[in-house]
C-alpha cells in the first residue's frame, strides 16, 4: 500500500478510536450502518452472493469551535469467491467552518471535491475563504485517490475555485484543477458555470470545460427553463461533450469523437405531486446516424399512499436501430411502516457499472421495504433481468438499516 494511502487509512483509524474521547461530553455522534447481501448470477457459471457492511460516521462539537467529522466507506467480499469486490473509504475527514471570524473554512482527509473543471476523491487540504467582497475563494490540493489503477505518492492535484453572486440573481463560478500522474503532468483544465434568474420566470445556466493541454472545450451545457404558469415549466439544453483523457494515458494519443445533443421537455403539474411530461431528443454523432429520441410519461412523487411513474420511450435512426419500450413502477403504503413496489422497465438500456460493466434491456422487479422503527430499516429486491452480457438471470438485494 502506498504512502498516502497509508496515510489516508491511519489517518481515519485514528481519528474512529481517539476523537470520542476528545471533549467526550460535547461531542454528537450520529451515523448509518447499512448490512447489504446480494445474489446474482455470473456469466462463467454459478452465483456470486457478495456481502457488503457499510458505515457513515459523524462527530460534531468535537471542540468549542465547531470542529467536526465525517466519515463512509464499506468493508466487502464476496462469500463465493466469484467476484473481485474491494473494501473501500470514500470520506475520512476533519471540517470547521466559521474560523476567523466566518472568514474561513477548512477541511483536512479524504473528501469529493467537485468543481466545473473536475473532480476528485482527494487525500489533503481545502480552504475557503468567505465574503472577500462578492466572492468566496477555494483552494485544495492533495493525493488523487483512484480505486481501478495504482495508487502512488506521485498521483496528485491542485486547484481553486472562485465564485460569487452579483445583482441578487446572477451567479459566476471560476474553477481550474490541475492533475499529475506519476509525476507526470496529467491534465490541466479551467471550468466556468453561471445562472441567471429572472423574476420567478425564466432560469439562464451554462457550464463549460476547457482543456489547456488539449486546447479545446471538452464539455459545454447551455440551456434555459420557462415557467409560464405555475403549473408549466418548459425546459431546453445543448450538450456537448468530448472526452477527456490523461495526458499520459495511451488513449490520448487517438482522435475522440464528441457527443451532442438538443433536449426540449414540457411539463405540466397535474397535482403539486403529479407531473406530466414529453421530452424530445435530437442525439448527434460524428460517425454515425444521428437519433431522435421521445419521451413521454408522468411522475407521480407521493399521492396519499401512492408513488411512481409510467413513461414511454421511442428511439429512432436512419440506420435502423429503433427502439420502443416502456417504464413503469408503482409503489403503494400499506401502513407508516410498511411499503411494496413493483416495476418493469422494457427495452430501456440501463448501464449498471459498479464492479463490472452491465448494461441491462429488460428488467422485472419487486421490492419491500419495513420500518420497524425510526432508526432501523429493511429492503429486500428481486429483479428478473435481461442482460447485454448474458441472457436472463436474477438478482436479489437484501439491505438493513440501522440509524444511530
Amino acid at each position: 500500500m502506498k504512502a498516502l494511502r497509508l496515510i489516508s487509512f491511519c489517518l481515519s483509524a485514528s481519528l474512529l478510536i481517539f476523537l470520542p474521547s476528545v471533549n467526550a461530553g460535547a461531542a454528537d455522534f450520529s451515523g448509518r450502518a447499512s448490512t447489504v447481501l446480494e445474489w446474482f448470477s455470473v456469466p462463467e457459471g454459478g452465483n456470486a452472493v457478495p456481502l457488503y457492511q457499510y458505515l457513515s460516521l459523524n462527530i460534531d462539537e468535537i471542540t468549542d469551535t465547531g470542529l467536526l467529522f465525517r466519515g463512509y466507506g464499506r468493508l466487502a467480499g464476496d462469500t463465493r469467491n466469484k467476484i473481485d469486490i474491494d473494501s473501500r473509504l470514500y470520506t475520512a475527514y476533519l471540517e470547521n467552518k466559521g474560523l476567523f471570524n466566518s472568514r474561513l473554512d477548512f477541511r483536512l482527509g479524504r473528501s469529493f471535491v467537485v468543481t466545473t473543471a473536475g473532480a476528485s476523491l482527494m487525500d489533503g487540504l481545502a480552504l475557503k475563504i468567505n465574503d472577500i467582497g462578492p466572492l468566496d475563494f477555494r483552494v485544495f490540493g492533495g493525493g488523487d485517490v483512484k480505486y481501478h489503477e495504482i495508487y502512488s505518492t506521485g498521483d496528485l492535484l491542485v486547484g481553486f475555485e472562485a465564485a460569487g453572486r452579483f445583482f441578487n440573481s446572477l451567479d459566476l463560478n471560476l474553477s481550474y484543477l490541475q492533475k499529475w500522474n506519476n509525476n507526470d503532468l496529467a491534465n490541466r483544465l479551467f471550468g466556468f458555470d453561471a445562472a441567471y434568474e429572472y423574476k420567478n420566470l425564466v432560469n439562464l445556466y451554462t457550464e463549460i470545460q476547457y482543456s489547456l493541454l488539449d486546447r479545446k472545450i471538452t464539455y459545454f451545457l447551455g440551456g434555459l427553463q420557462y415557467y409560464p404558469h405555475l403549473k408549466w415549466v418548459f425546459d431546453l439544453d445543448y450538450l456537448y461533450s468530448l472526452p477527456v483523457f490523461s495526458a499520459t494515458s495511451i488513449y490520448s494519443v487517438f482522435a475522440a469523437k464528441q457527443y451532442q445533443a438538443v433536449t426540449v421537455e414540457l411539463g405540466y403539474f397535474i397535482l403539486p405531486e403529479l407531473k406530466a411530461y414529453f421530452r424530445f431528443t435530437r442525439e448527434m454523432y460524428p460517425e454515425f446516424a444521428d437519433a431522435n429520441v421521445f419521451e413521454f410519461g408522468v411522475n407521480m412523487i407521493q399521492h396519499k399512499n401512492f408513488s411512481g411513474y409510467l413513461a414511454g420511450t421511442v428511439r429512432s435512426t436512419k440506420e435502423g436501430q429503433d427502439l420502443a419500450g416502456a417504464k413503469v413502477r408503482f409503489a403503494y403504503w400499506f401502513t407508516e411502516y410498511m411499503q411494496t413496489g413493483v416495476g418493469v422497465h422494457l427495452d430501456v438500456f440501463e448501464r449498471r457499472i459498479e464492479e463490472s460493466d452491465d448494461t441491462t434491456s429488460h428488467r422485472l422487479w419487486v421490492d419491500f421495504s419495513v420500518f420497524p422503527t425510526k432508526s432501523v430499516s429493511v429492503q429486500a429486491i428481486l429483479e428478473l433481468v435481461d442482460s447485454a452480457l448474458w441472457k436472463r438471470y436474477t438478482r436479489t438485494h437484501i439491505r438493513l438499516n440501522v440509524r444511530f
